[in-house]
């Protein structure tokens, strides 16, 4: 089963830095949840920087932040201290996650087809509701988008 616009997602745990995350643990709050291919690489770096220059901006708008790869906690960790990342990363190294938003695509690396994370953004309201949607997401000013967006649900 994958997640539908308008419809609630289903609660999921996950090991994150920080802790285990739990989407029932955010009731209340407006989660904007990222996915992105790979820690410490060039476009997922410049995503994770446009967030945290945003961060106090979604936090002020009653919004959480939240980035998923298959990278481990380790991985995270370093790209959290290396970035200074004000927010948690979760590790789905078995794609449970990335399978529930259905975000996993085969794309072509260097003329070879390897599966990856597509690079997509979700935002999943106070009540749990899926609300929006980003697939296929072009880094440059797509944070920006994200927090128009949340500010707007306000």
């Amino acid at each position: 089963m994958t997640v539908a616009l308008n419809k609630k997602v289903p609660n999921f745990s996950a090991a994150a830095t920080g802790g285990e995350f739990n989407l029932a643990a955010l009731a209340g709050k407006t989660l904007v949840l990222y996915f992105y291919p790979k820690d410490n690489t060039p476009g997922c770096t410049t995503e994770a920087q446009q967030f945290s220059a945003l961060n106090n901006d979604f936090a002020n708008a009653n919004a959480i932040i939240v980035g998923v790869s298959r990278d481990s906690l380790k991985s995270h960790d370093n790209f959290i201290a290396k970035q200074q990342i004000p927010y948690s990363l979760i590790s789905d190294h078995d794609e449970t996650v990335c399978e529930l938003f259905g975000v996993m695509k085969l794309k072509n690396m260097y003329g070879k087809q390897v599966r990856g994370i597509e690079r997509s953004t979700f935002v999943i309201d106070a009540q749990g509701k899926l609300v929006q949607e980003w697939r296929g997401v072009k880094v440059p000013g797509h944070a920006d988008e994200v927090l128009a967006f949340v500010q707007s649900l306000g």
